[in-house]
């Protein structure tokens, strides 16, 4: 009995010298630095981050575009006027700018000249249009005040009253889909977003209920002789902070370097049809500083998780290691 009493005692101390080197000197941590775990790993959190941070890029740019599209109808609207038998084409765009200037509410309104109206046709007839041979009704751009708008179905019927064939579209139908659809994208990209991040935190659990397992011993008697659950948990917490961080980079670099590729084309190729349709939805197709800010934080958010995670489930299984314990004994 008092040899085991005194090998006991042993171990408690070479393990009291154990967990102070660990403590104060550098040492072979408690979980492997590198293994095929880890890089397993590291590669999952950075696909989740790259995932989540075109999540978090998209939302930002559609939520843009969408408030872009609420201030455009607020400027501006338009009055085609279609050509019939006998118009006098010329005339008539005249008599509705007249009359839409002298409407209150009103700030501006300018006939689309025919170079401006050949370049809004110019992706489905090409160039050099001849718009006198061609029955394509002609516009007028109405500016209005965004504080103090007019009453657009009085200007409507006054501008219709004046010119039968003229028609007022003031595109709030048109925008108001898009807007909703666009807050349909974000709330979806939310959803995405809280679904990755669900997924990365349920990685982290098995990965770090992983490398207890493969580290069980150890961790057991560093624990039973005296090793607070905090310091063991420390060590994990450190350990996966590291794999955190360093997969969250590589996942947010590689998504803002696919927003920023995504940028330069639409710049490099403005003149071409299809830039053109993605910059009258998109803009540039750029985000700005709030997305990439966004990005950064995620990032920080995808390590420190990771991080709590970690601890949290070394913690959570030392305690169901103290409770399995006394029973055992």
């Amino acid at each position: 009995m008092t040899e085991m009493t005194a090998r006991w005692f042993d171990l408690r101390l070479a393990a009291g010298r154990l967990v102070r080197r660990r403590r104060h000197a550098r040492q072979t941590p408690i979980v492997p630095p590198a293994n095929v775990a880890g890089r397993a790993l590291t590669t999952v959190i950075a696909i989740m981050t790259f995932l989540a941070s075109l999540t978090v890029g998209a939302v930002t740019l559609v939520s843009d575009s969408a408030g872009r599209w609420e201030n455009d109808i607020s400027r501006e609207v338009t009055v085609q006027v279609k050509p019939e038998e006998g118009l006098d084409m010329a005339a008539a765009l005249q008599r509705v700018r007249t009359i839409a200037l002298g409407s209150a509410g009103v700030t501006d309104a300018r006939i689309l000249d025919d170079a401006a109206t050949g370049r809004l046709l110019e992706p489905w007839l090409g160039k050099g249009v001849d718009l006198d041979e061609l029955p394509v009704p002609r516009l007028v751009v109405i500016g209005i005040d965004a504080h103090h708008p007019p009453n657009f179905s009085a200007l409507s019927q006054t501008i219709t009253a004046a010119v039968p064939a003229a028609e007022l579209d003031d595109h709030r139908g048109w925008v108001s889909r898009l807007v909703t659809m666009a807050r349909a994208m974000v709330l979806a990209g939310i959803a995405v977003l809280s679904l990755v991040m669900i997924a990365t935190i349920l990685t982290v659990i098995f990965a770090t209920r992983g490398a207890m397992s493969g580290n069980r011993q150890i961790i057991e008697v560093l624990h039973f002789v005296g090793a607070r659950s905090g310091f063991i948990a420390g060590e994990f917490q450190r350990h996966f902070f590291r794999l955190g961080l360093f997969g969250a980079l590589v996942g947010g670099s590689l998504a803002m370097l696919v927003f920023y590729g995504m940028s330069w084309w639409t710049e490099t190729n403005r003149a071409t049809p299809e830039a053109d349709q993605i910059s009258a939805l998109f803009g540039s197709f750029a985000i700005d500083w709030q997305g990439y800010v966004g990005v950064v934080l995620l990032i920080a958010t995808v390590a420190g998780l990771t991080a709590f995670t970690s601890r949290l489930t070394v913690i959570r299984q030392l305690e169901a290691i103290d409770m399995i314990s006394p029973v055992e004994g």
